[in-house]
């Protein structure tokens, strides 16, 4: 996850300190005000965005009352300012301006995750509840007292599935008393997002692609539909092995399988299972997680191995702040956020993470991730402000997952961490670890916001919110509630995305993007063997090439970036097919006296 600065002033916090912006004027307006406007405003933000981040990162990093209290009220001050902004820059929308400008008003208007109306009181409500939302989340625990990571290691080692339940039960403890304030942001958001000239939040979010939100929800449809067979073929396999595990009573073969069996709190990935649903004849050959620990390594040189690997492709390494400033394992003595994040401080050097770092296999690439988006951020710095950002949403996600891609056999043993490649027997094995993750995440990447854009719509009320909720992640991920769920539950707010506001169409477009990035990396590279053995670490050529569309930022649409590394202006899903191709086969194999779907 990326965390950048929004597009927000603290006017009353920092009196005196920034330019006053007079945009109020009785004559029509012209191209030239429009400049005026966005340079006045661009100059503004870019000196008063850095305490903004000071204050979340304080709070994200020391949790209490107190701070709560501080970023609501700075949130409240810097979003009636930034709803200033994009309700001035509605002023405009008329105007025959240059693509240059008429992209910088447009990020005005939708720079606003969750808009406020224009009134003070409906603002300061807002952040109110968002702050308390997220400090619900933060510090829930189950009714007996296990934290989020304690019941996550519950479910991904156990296999008693009263056990499972009892952890899955457990945290869903946390969000009904999340749901009241949820319906109350959903209505004051979306009167922000009518006063923009938007029908409602969902509609607004997909504005922010470069097409119409229409065109965007039918784009999102398309690249599911590309990758739907090959995650169906997993969903009937997975299913197939659970009932071997646990029987019929436990989960049948047929229909859609129990959320709390497949190894992970949401059931968004499904690699802790990987031992239930491996082949038998086809291993690994390693175990990373025991490799890593083998080799004496501890979460900073984790961190260290990241940087790397960038520095391989002939990025410039780390900043020493980065070193001193980040967050990189969990403190003993007080409540923190530990989603991990990566953090642009000021828009220039000071980059950082925010992760309860464990040494795992699964947070070694989680540090790479974390770590794309401060690269990112670092190369296109020399950007305007409203230029320093992804191409769009998922671009940002799938720099760091591309790199993951590249976390092969090979890259393993040119940097030590496995004395020998396993041969190609041990693919299966890979491939399926792999997709366990990537190609298991991908219907729940789509439904988190299909979600929120049917509740921000009515389309689902406080009422229905649960039942909607389930209803999408059997239609897209055949997966259901392992216990009756009754309305009150609001099972949505158990993952942090929701409480938090944080858009997740973009994991989904990542996951799509990074093969289409990995792909593109390999032919710059000269790689011609199968797309899951290929390897950019230390390719300078394919480097040069991927740091000068991430040096782009969101300067030029999307498609242009898109053009610029891969060749194609179009997002396709045919890489994933590509890169998976042989496990396809395998699992056709297995699924050929099995009834599929749901």
């Amino acid at each position: 996850m990326m965390k950048k600065t929004s597009l927000l002033v603290i006017a009353m916090m920092m009196a005196g300190c920034g330019t006053e912006i007079n945009i109020e004027s009785d004559s029509e307006p012209t191209a030239e005000d429009a400049a005026a406007f966005v340079a006045a405003v661009e100059t503004d933000l870019t000196e008063k965005s850095v305490f903004e981040a000071q204050v979340e990162w304080v709070n994200a990093n020391f949790i209490t009352e107190d701070t709560d209290a501080i970023v609501a009220k700075v949130s409240a001050d810097m979003t009636a300012l930034r709803v200033k902004y994009a309700g001035e820059a509605k002023k405009y929308n008329d105007l025959e301006l240059n693509p240059v400008l008429r992209r910088k008003l447009e990020s005005i208007k939708l720079g606003i995750n969750i808009p406020a109306p224009g009134n003070a009181v409906d603002n300061k409500n807002l952040a109110q509840i968002n702050a308390s939302l997220s400090s619900l989340y933060s510090t829930g625990k189950g009714p007996d007292g296990r934290t989020l990571g304690e019941l996550s290691r519950v479910m991904a080692t156990s296999r008693n599935p009263e056990e499972l339940l009892a952890a899955w039960t457990g945290w869903r403890t946390i969000s009904p008393a999340m749901k009241d304030k949820y319906a109350g942001m959903v209505a004051i958001a979306n009167k922000g997002a009518s006063e923009l000239g938007y029908p409602d939040v969902g509609y607004m979010w997909r504005s922010k692609y470069d097409m119409p939100a229409d065109d965007f929800q039918a784009e999102a449809d398309r690249l599911w539909g590309q990758v739907k067979p090959l995650y169906d073929a997993l969903q009937c396999h997975v299913r197939a092995k659970l009932n071997d595990q646990y029987g019929d009573d436990v989960v049948a073969k047929d229909g859609a399988i129990p959320a709390h069996l497949l190894g992970n709190m949401w059931a968004q990935t499904w690699g802790n299972v990987y031992d239930l649903v491996g082949p038998e004849s086809s291993a690994e050959g390693y175990d990373l997680t025991a490799q890593l620990k083998a080799a004496g390594y501890d979460e900073k040189q984790m961190v260290k191995s990241g940087e790397n690997f960038f520095t391989s492709l002939g990025f410039d390494p780390l900043p020493d702040t980065f070193w001193s400033r980040s967050l990189i394992t969990k403190p003993r003595d007080r409540e923190v956020v530990c989603h991990a994040s990566a953090w642009s401080m000021d828009s220039q050097d000071d980059i950082r993470i925010k992760m309860c770092t464990e040494m795992t296999a699964e947070d070694f690439e989680t540090v790479h991730h974390e770590l794309g988006h401060n690269f990112y951020q670092r190369a296109y710095k020399h950007q305007s402000y409203f230029h320093q950002g992804g191409a769009n949403g998922g671009f940002h996600e799938a720099i760091g997952d591309t790199i993951t891609l590249s976390i092969t056999p090979d890259y393993l043993k040119q940097v030590g961490l496995i004395d020998e490649i396993p041969g190609a027997d041990g693919d299966t094995g890979l491939l399926l670890t792999r997709a366990l993750d990537a190609v298991a995440f991908l219907p729940f990447g789509l439904l988190m916001d299909k979600w929120r854009w049917q509740v921000f719509s009515g389309e689902l009320t406080p009422e229905t919110y649960n039942e909607g909720w389930w209803a999408l992640r059997e239609k897209y991920q055949g997966i259901k509630a392992p216990v009756a769920r009754d309305g009150n539950a609001f099972d949505p707010g158990a993952k942090y995305h929701i409480p938090n506001n944080v858009s997740y169409t973009r994991y989904f477009i990542a996951r799509i993007l990074q093969y289409q990035f990995h792909k593109a990396a390999c032919d710059l590279a000269g790689y011609n063997g199968p797309l899951h053995r290929c390897t950019i670490y230390g390719n300078k050529a394919a480097g040069a090439k991927f740091r000068a569309m991430l040096e782009m930022g969101a300067s030029q649409p999307w498609p242009d970036a898109l053009e610029a590394f891969t060749g194609t202006r179009q997002m396709d899903g045919s890489a994933v097919l590509e890169y998976y191709a042989p496990l396809k086969v395998w699992l056709d194999e297995q699924n050929k006296d099995r009834s599929c779907g749901w």
